[in-house]
C-alpha cells in the first residue's frame, strides 16, 4: 500500500532528487547534448573489451573500461572535464565502479543510467561498427 510508511517532505524530496541529479543523466539527454553538438563531457563506455565496443558503441564514445581508470588514463583530458559514464545496461555495475573510481580521482562525473540496454531502448543509434 502506498500508504503504509509516511510520504517524505517536499524539503527531504528536494535533497534526495537534487543528489541524484546531480550524479546521473539519461540516454535522451545525453543523444540531445550529442545531437546537438555540445562537447562539455567526455563520454566513456567502462566495459568490456575493445573488440565488444568496436561492435556496439554510442557514436562519440571513448572505451576506458573502469578497471583500467588511472590518472595516467585520464591525463588527456583536463582536470575539470565532466565524464559521463555508460555501461551494458541495468544489469551491468562497470559505470558504478567507474563513477566511484573517477571521484576518488577526483574527477568530476555523472552516470547514464539505462546504458547500452536504454540506448537501444530509446531506439538511438549506435556508432558504425570499425
Amino acid at each position: 500500500m502506498p500508504t503504509t510508511y509516511p510520504a517524505a517532505t517536499p524539503e527531504d524530496v528536494i535533497t534526495v532528487y537534487s543528489a541524484r541529479l546531480a550524479m546521473e543523466t539519461d540516454c535522451a539527454d545525453v543523444h540531445a547534448a550529442l545531437s546537438q553538438g555540445v562537447t562539455d563531457f567526455v563520454l566513456l563506455h567502462a566495459v568490456g573489451t575493445l573488440e565488444a565496443f568496436n561492435r556496439r558503441h554510442i557514436p562519440g564514445a571513448h572505451h576506458l573500461p573502469h578497471r583500467q581508470l588511472s590518472e595516467a588514463a585520464l591525463a588527456k583530458w583536463p582536470g575539470d572535464k565532466l565524464f559521463v559514464v555508460y555501461c551494458a545496461g541495468p544489469h551491468c555495475n562497470g559505470a558504478d565502479q567507474a563513477m566511484l573510481k573517477l571521484a576518488k580521482l577526483g574527477r568530476r562525473a555523472k552516470l547514464m543510467i539505462g546504458g547500452l540496454t536504454g540506448w537501444a531502448d530509446e531506439g538511438f543509434a549506435f556508432a558504425e561498427s570499425a
